[in-house]
Formats: C-alpha cells, structure tokens, sequence
C-alpha cells in the first residue's frame, strides 16, 4: 500500500520526473521543471524533503549532493489516487467511474474497444473458464500457448493387442 498518496500538483509532476529518469539531484528536477514553473531550487529541495518524510521517496549522498529515487511505482500512485477519488467523488462505485469518464468526453473507436479488451481480461482473471467452453456472448476461449503439450489421449482398446497378451 502507498502511504498517505494525496500529492499535489507539484508533487506529482517531481514525481514524474523521479518515474522518467529514475534518480535525479534537486538541480536536475528543478531543470526538469523550470520551463513552466518559474521555481526556485530550494522550493523543490523542500518538497523532496516533505515527500521523503512521507515515505514517497529516498535519497543517497554524492559528493555534497542528495540523489533521490522513487520508493512507489507510478501504477501504485495512480492506483490509490484513483481509489480515493472514486471513494470520494463516486462513493466507490468503479461503474459510477467508468460511466462518468466516457460520457465526459469524446471516446474514439480504439479507446472504446481497449476499454472492452480490459474488462474482458479482468471478466476472465475473475472467472476462469476451460480450454474450448463457450464462455457468455458466444466467445470460445483460446486454445493453450503454442508449445503446451496436451494430456495424451485415452483410447478404448476393447480386445485389441493389449488383450491378447
């Protein structure tokens, strides 16, 4: 679980920069930052030092600089931001979510059937179905990976060779 991952404006895009490039100085953040921040140096060095006390990040010393790196992935991030607006916006209803998000804006062909490809992986994380079974809306499920081997076949062998020995 990330802690407390409310991050402001300002957080967010630091950690953005901490995401892209991995470790990063004060100095490289802020010229990460500047052309459309106008910030000073230490501003960011502050910032750096509240999200560390938060557990959001660490650093490392070189030389008299302090390198610092991300300790949450940016999926985890966006994973309970997301939760919380949800819980906070929709009284935690995802549908709520989902229905909100497509009728806000414009939704193109290809955004549309990512959505559908999403929640047809996530139906069948939650419901496995067998090899070869009609799963709902007539959809046969992929045969195995190529280079399974499957179960050798039973065969009835009723007086055949077997018998006779």
């Amino acid at each position: 679980m990330v802690p407390d991952s409310r991050l402001s404006d300002l957080q967010l895009a630091i950690m953005h920069v901490l995401w892209r490039q991995g470790e990063a100085t004060v100095a490289e953040v802020h010229a990460s930052l500047q052309p459309g921040r106008g910030l000073a140096p230490t501003t960011i060095a502050t910032v750096l030092s509240r999200l560390e006390k938060r557990g959001l990040v660490a650093h490392r010393s070189e030389g008299r600089q302090f390198v610092y790196r991300s300790l949450v992935s940016e999926q985890e991030v966006r994973r309970t931001m997301v939760s919380e607006l949800t819980d906070l916006l929709f009284a935690g209803d995802a549908a709520e979510l989902v229905s909100h998000l497509l009728s806000g804006r414009e939704v193109g062909h290809e955004d549309l059937a990512r959505v559908k490809a999403l929640i047809e992986a996530q139906e069948r994380a939650e419901n496995p179905v067998r090899e070869g079974a009609v799963p709902p809306r007539g959809r046969t499920v992929p045969p195995a990976k190529s280079g399974a081997v499957p179960p050798p076949a039973k065969t009835a062998d009723p007086g055949g060779e077997d018998a006779a020995r």
